[in-house]
This record gives structure tokens, sequence and C-alpha cells, in this order.
């Protein structure tokens, strides 16, 4: 479980992804509104079967994905969480840190979840073909600017 206290309609997500298995897809209708919008780098979604098929081809992909919240702001009907995942990836460990922003419907679901995080240094990075390169215009974009 998450190391923050969680406040309102955000507890019961908040619990529901850090717990988020494929056992549990059923229980994301109790957390999410029926036309829940869900975005990431690499995925924008709307409607709850299509964010359940999401979370179950990410465990395909990756299962053994784990979610920490550790902190959260809750302002009205919007909560912004900082959030932790680990999994394997390609036989190695894999660490993704990011933010998400949780609007809430008047019953108290979700009814969008917008993540924020770096997809190029926390995923293409890691691919031997891919990572190169993104590190290469990272030094020069920095160079510069300096």
């Amino acid at each position: 479980m998450s190391s923050v206290r969680s406040v309102g309609p955000a507890d019961s997500y908040i619990r529901f992804y850090e717990a988020m298995s494929p056992e549990t897809m059923g229980d994301l209708a109790k957390v999410a509104s029926p036309d829940v919008h869900f975005r990431d780098p690499f995925n924008d979604v709307t409607g709850i079967e299509s964010y359940q098929k999401l979370l179950v081809k990410m465990f395909e992909a990756v299962p053994d994905v784990k979610f920490t919240v550790s902190h959260q702001a809750v302002d009205g009907n919007t909560c912004f969480i900082r959030w932790r995942m680990t999994a394997t990836l390609r036989g190695s460990p894999w660490v993704v840190e990011g933010m998400s922003e949780l609007k809430f419907a008047p019953d108290g679901k979700v009814r969008a979840h917008i993540d924020y995080w770096d997809a190029a240094a926390q995923f293409y990075e890691k691919f031997p073909m891919v990572g190169p390169v993104i590190k290469f215009i990272r030094r020069r974009v920095a160079r510069a600017h300096q």
C-alpha cells in the first residue's frame, strides 16, 4: 500500500491501482466511470472496456508490473498523484516514475486519468538501437543550451 494517506475519492482508485493485477480487472468499474478517458505517452483510450483491455495487454507484456503512489494533492474534483512503476523489461529491472492527473465524476469515480512521464528516458533508452540515438540527441540539445 502507498505511504500516503488518501482522502476522498482518490483513496479507492489508488488502492485499486496499487493492488492491480489481471485478477482485479473486474473491479475497474467500481472506481472508474463507464466513459473514463485514459492517456499516457503511448495510449489514448476512452471507455471502461478500452481502458480495461489496455491494462490487460500491459499485464500480458509485463506480468510483474507494480505501482506505488508516494504523493498526492487534491483540489476539488482533481487529484495529482506521484507514482513509481516497477517491473522487468527485457530481463532487467525497469522503473518508471511519473505523475497522473485524475479527474473525478460527481459519483466519485475517475472520469479521466492522464499520465505524465518521460518515455524517452524511461523506456526508449532501454533499447539497443534507439537508446544511443536518444542519448546523443539529449547531449546535443543540452550543449546547445549551455
